[in-house]
């Protein structure tokens, strides 16, 4: 065998390593996986909101913990006056949220339904079938989740927490410039709460419900764009407002309207109601349930 001095073949050392890194780097390539995690400001950032979001619904209390995508608790803050184990329960809500990457509530549902063994899943401590425990997703992979206890209600407990995750999402894909993709299952949330789904200088989209006949509304800057999804309304578009008041700068109110023209709403129906026109919810067939996009521009 000969060999060959390396004298006749000079390679620089920086070159050699260089390309030692990346042979490295494509063996290793299919033995690992980059997954996101929430950070600390990230976790900061979701406790402000569900706190600020509890305030502003009058929540007697709430307790709200933040875990990254292995279930390490990062952040933990509660409201004064909320009952004292609600710290331990929100922690337990936020790691079994992760943990099985679903919320809290389809567990709790599971158990309302008669599938006890869901409560001797071994292994998972603690694992809390609670409502109150959302994922929170980036890029499709959950990245941590939020647990919220102490609130009026589990109901409102899941609401705070999904309003947070929502909230989250929104300026993340704003701050990015891309495509806002809320889930099913905060869609549905939004229903029952008659929540924002999304909140942008442009525009405004709320999954509306209404059980009852309204005020009459108009709204001076925005113009209303109406898909019904369940349930049956009684409209009066244009004429006069009685009593108009005014509630908000550009947004007036009157107990009814008089005049005016009539449009039944039903399932799977568009409306849009231009920037200025006095619109009325006559009468109203619950559940009724909307997706209302404001437009600002």
């Amino acid at each position: 065998m000969t060999c060959v001095p390396f004298a006749k073949h000079p390679i620089r050392s920086s070159h050699l390593l260089a390309a030692l890194v990346l042979l490295a780097q494509s063996v290793l390539a299919g033995d690992i996986e980059s997954r996101p995690t929430l950070t600390a400001d990230g976790a900061r950032s979701l406790v402000e909101s569900a706190l600020g979001y509890a305030r502003a619904h009058a929540a007697p209390g709430a307790a709200v913990a933040v875990v990254d995508s292995a279930g390490m608790l990062i952040r933990l803050e509660r409201l004064d006056g909320t009952f004292e184990n609600a710290s331990a329960i929100s922690i337990g809500k936020a790691k079994t949220a992760v943990l099985f990457g679903k919320p809290t509530r389809v567990f709790e549902d599971s158990v309302n339904k008669g599938r006890y063994a869901m409560l001797a899943v071994p292994e998972v401590a603690p694992f809390t079938p609670l409502m109150g425990g959302v994922p929170v997703e980036v890029d499709g992979h959950v990245a941590g989740a939020i647990g919220v206890s102490g609130a009026a209600s589990a109901a409102q407990d899941d609401e705070i927490a999904s309003a947070a995750a929502a909230e989250f999402a929104r300026r993340r894909a704003e701050r990015a410039g891309r495509t806002v993709h809320i889930r099913a299952a905060q869609v549905a949330q939004a229903f029952r709460s008659d929540a924002t789904l999304i909140d942008d200088p442009a525009f405004r989209v709320n999954a509306s419900r209404r059980s009852d006949a309204g005020e009459a509304e108009v709204h001076q800057s925005d113009t209303d764009i109406f898909y019904v999804v369940n349930g049956t309304a009684e409209v009066i578009v244009g004429g006069e407002v009685v009593s108009p008041r005014t509630v908000a700068p550009g947004e007036i109110r009157g107990s009814r309207i008089e005049g005016g023209e009539l449009h039944r709403l039903s399932q799977g129906d568009v409306m849009v109601i231009p920037r200025g026109t006095p619109h009325w919810f006559r009468r109203v067939r619950d559940p009724f349930t909307y997706y209302v996009v404001k437009s600002r521009t």
